[in-house]
């Protein structure tokens, strides 16, 4: 009876668990809210903080600088134009020597030579001149934006006969396209040759071809040429070289090439 009432008392006193119950699952899910309540906490503090700082610094008088060592940058003062004033005069801090006076970048013919021709010509006397077909040579030059065309040509003793020429144009890319053009030198019926660099040009800017046969026509005198494409920025120089007795020195002709370089 004893243990029997005994064991009846504890079972009175041990409360029910309700069905379904797992311990220990809702001390895990306690624990996860209580460290999101502090983490929000801590943001909102951050904020705060930053806010405040904000609104003290907008509050606050700006600090000066210090002065400037000089005070008053000396300046020209305007002038109105007069009849000096050029374009040069007026671009003068953007002024390029290329800008100037194409014409006085050409080499001078030597002495004792006869100057047949000196000074600017059209795109389109040019293509005149020297395409097969003017018309497409007008348009290849204005599709790539040519800008000017200043030439001296002269001949010496009736033997040899010489052109330089220097094509400016818009920007780099059509004074490439220009001289990417000349490939055609290379064939038989020009110089029969894939031609050499251009001695004291880098690579890949400067380029002579010089005739591997003379050219003979009946009742003409045999000429043999050479020619030298060059570039330099916007501008490409382009060097004819004619001998009427069927003869051309290398070595004058890379001289030439130099002389029309360095001007450049």
């Amino acid at each position: 009876m004893s243990c029997g009432g005994t064991s009846l008392e504890h079972a009175q006193t041990i409360p029910d668990r309700p069905e379904g119950e797992e311990t220990g699952t809702r001390r895990r899910r306690g624990g996860r809210r209580t460290v999101l309540l502090i983490a929000g906490a801590v943001a909102l503090g951050v904020l705060a903080g930053t806010v405040t700082g904000y609104a003290i610094q907008y509050d606050r008088e700006p600090t000066p600088l210090p002065p400037l060592a000089q005070q008053e940058i000396a300046q020209p003062k305007p002038q109105a134009p007069n009849e000096s004033t050029s374009t040069r005069s007026i671009n003068a801090n953007r002024w390029h020597k290329t800008d100037d006076d194409l014409a006085k970048m050409l080499i001078e013919a030597p002495s004792g030579a006869k100057v047949a021709a000196s000074g600017y010509e059209s795109p389109d006397e040019f293509s005149a001149r020297y395409y097969e077909h003017p018309n497409q040579g007008l348009g290849f030059q204005l599709r790539n934006g040519i800008r000017r065309i200043a030439a001296r040509r002269w001949f010496e003793n009736d033997t040899n006969y010489v052109s330089v020429e220097l094509f400016q144009f818009a920007d780099r890319s059509g004074a490439i396209a220009y001289q990417d053009d000349n490939g055609y030198l290379g064939t038989e019926e020009y110089a029969g040759n894939p031609g050499k660099d251009l001695a004291g040009v880098p690579a890949a800017y400067g380029h002579v071809w010089i005739d591997s046969r003379t050219h003979e026509k009946p009742g003409y005198y045999p000429t043999r040429s050479a020619r030298v494409v060059a570039r330099r920025g916007d501008i490409v120089m382009e060097i004819e070289y004619t001998n009427n007795r069927g003869t051309i020195d290398e070595n004058t002709v890379v001289e030439l090439a130099k002389r029309q370089w360095e001007r450049l």
